[in-house]
């Protein structure tokens, strides 16, 4: 006779539900433990009121349940930070990767900063803008293409008056209309080598250059090119 080993390991799903099943109970137990304290000092007899040490007693118990929901919280935050697809540790890997983001925002360094624009459909017109920091509209023109698909942009820096813009971040954005008038949808991205990473918010970020973007919103990564010892 055959018996098939089983497996005492937890898995994650058994596991983040003992977790969300003991952060229930502590709940219950927090509530209903303010809900009796309250009941005791509205109902105590004013001639023979609790005593202060027990008052006392209850309040630390209350605090002790209270810092331990914390705890859990801080703990399963950290967790969640460490594993899956939107955590710190993935991001990690990526340092040192070339990646796509779709993002309008590129930085501006050495007098170039590149984006690619993608048009859903074919346009009659369209028409990019460069944003910096501030909202400001720096630079406006054609697009070098109205065609559907995928297309480059690199901005050499110079404002539309023909002033030299400083380095920083600056943000694209595509106008394009078709031959009715009507819009045509686009979206931007831009590539880059990941050079760090950062947790603002609960959010994890990696940074592109000097422009942090959401890690959801990476949609290729790759080695970067390296260029043949000779």
């Amino acid at each position: 006779m055959t018996v098939a080993a089983t497996n005492s390991t937890p898995t994650a799903a058994s596991n983040a539900a003992d977790q969300t099943s003991g952060q229930n109970q502590l709940n219950t137990t927090y509530n209903s433990f303010l809900t009796l304290l309250t009941a005791q000092l509205k109902n105590q007899d004013p001639l023979s009121p609790m005593d202060t040490n027990t008052f006392t007693q209850q309040l630390v118990a209350m605090n002790g349940v209270q810092q331990q929901l914390l705890s859990n919280n801080l703990l399963q935050q950290l967790v969640s930070q460490s594993t899956g697809a939107g955590s710190m540790g993935s991001a990690v890997s990526l340092i040192g990767k070339s990646v796509t983001s779709q993002s309008s925002t590129a930085a501006l360094q050495n007098g170039s900063a590149a984006w690619n624009y993608n048009l859903t459909a074919n346009a009659a017109k369209a028409t990019l803008e460069v944003l910096d920091s501030k909202g400001n509209v720096v630079w406006t023109g054609a697009a070098p293409s109205v065609a559907s698909g995928i297309h480059a942009f690199n901005w050499n820096g110079k404002t539309t008056d023909g002033a030299t813009a400083p380095d920083g971040n600056y943000t694209l954005n595509v106008t394009a209309t078709d031959t009715t008038g009507a819009a045509v949808a686009s979206t931007t991205a831009v590539n880059g080598v990941v050079t760090g990473v950062e947790v603002n918010n609960g959010v994890t970020q990696v940074d592109i250059g000097s422009v942090p973007v959401n890690l959801n919103s990476i949609t290729s990564v790759q080695n970067p090119t390296q260029t043949p010892v000779s």
